[in-house]
């Protein structure tokens, strides 16, 4: 690719350009475009042109950009999460039918937790996480299971940095959550009541492949009330059948093994 002055690549432009798109802010103009990368008007209207050419993003009404199809297209066919969502998808299923609130499938991206996939109900209870949404390891359930099972490396550095609170109850305490973590390893699931909004709790289990790494959290959200564990014994037969069906060979569209 062409580079500029600067060394920045047109590219890592693109790229800059791409991120500007965050759940909250799903459509926007150059101008915000612009000043979200960091980018010259003139240089993010150009690249943006091209852009939609390609069907990477796409135009509305009122000339509004928001993500195109295409990129929608080649990111779900190159997915390395694909089958681990695919494996999820019937336990998840099942999980929300007895949960009647939220479940949720995550993996750990960097020093973040990502939501590949999150089932709701219309009056469930309040739940912040959103499908390709991130949030802070020690915000969430998943991430705190993620973290638990994650590298030392990982643990240290999350543990060493300021602690985000939600509510008074967010672990914002780097020994507290260090023992926490001790304890999802020792008990094999994390219940945070009331910690990222007071009326909900979350609930997680650690996925494992099957060399036995965890590879993902399966998590529900419920009211913050008496009956939030009895979720417990519901998400670790979820997050078995998980295990099970990743362990499984692979199949052609023929049925014999791929």
């Amino acid at each position: 690719m062409p580079r500029v002055a600067t060394g920045e690549s047109s590219l890592a432009r693109a790229v800059r350009i791409l991120e500007s798109f965050t759940p909250d802010a799903p459509q926007l103009t150059v101008t915000e475009i612009a000043r979200r990368s960091g980018l010259h008007v003139a240089t993010a209207s150009r690249i943006v042109g091209h852009l939609v050419e390609h069907g990477l993003l796409s135009r509305g009404p009122d000339r509004e950009l928001r993500v195109g199809m295409r990129l929608w297209e080649l990111a779900s066919r190159a997915a390395p999460t694909r089958s681990l969502r695919d494996a999820a998808m019937p336990y998840l299923e099942d999980l929300h039918a007895v949960v009647g609130h939220h479940a949720q499938l995550a993996v750990l991206d960097g020093e973040d937790v990502i939501f590949l996939e999150r089932l709701s109900a219309r009056d469930a209870v309040i739940n912040y996480s959103r499908i390709a949404g991130r949030l802070p390891l020690h915000i969430s359930s998943s991430g705190v299971v993620l973290l638990a099972y994650g590298s030392a490396d990982l643990q240290e550095r999350v543990l060493a940095r300021p602690l985000e609170s939600r509510t008074p109850a967010t672990i914002t305490d780097p020994d507290r959550l260090r023992v926490t973590l001790e304890q999802v390893r020792r008990q094999g699931y994390v219940l945070l009541p009331g910690h990222v909004h007071p009326d909900a709790a979350g609930i997680a289990v650690p996925v494992r492949n099957a060399l036995g790494e965890v590879v993902a959290a399966l998590s529900v959200i419920v009211p913050n009330d008496t009956r939030a564990a009895s979720a417990v014994p519901a998400l670790l037969a979820a997050a078995r059948g998980i295990e099970r069906s990743l362990r499984r060979p692979a199949t052609s569209s023929l049925g014999s093994p791929a």
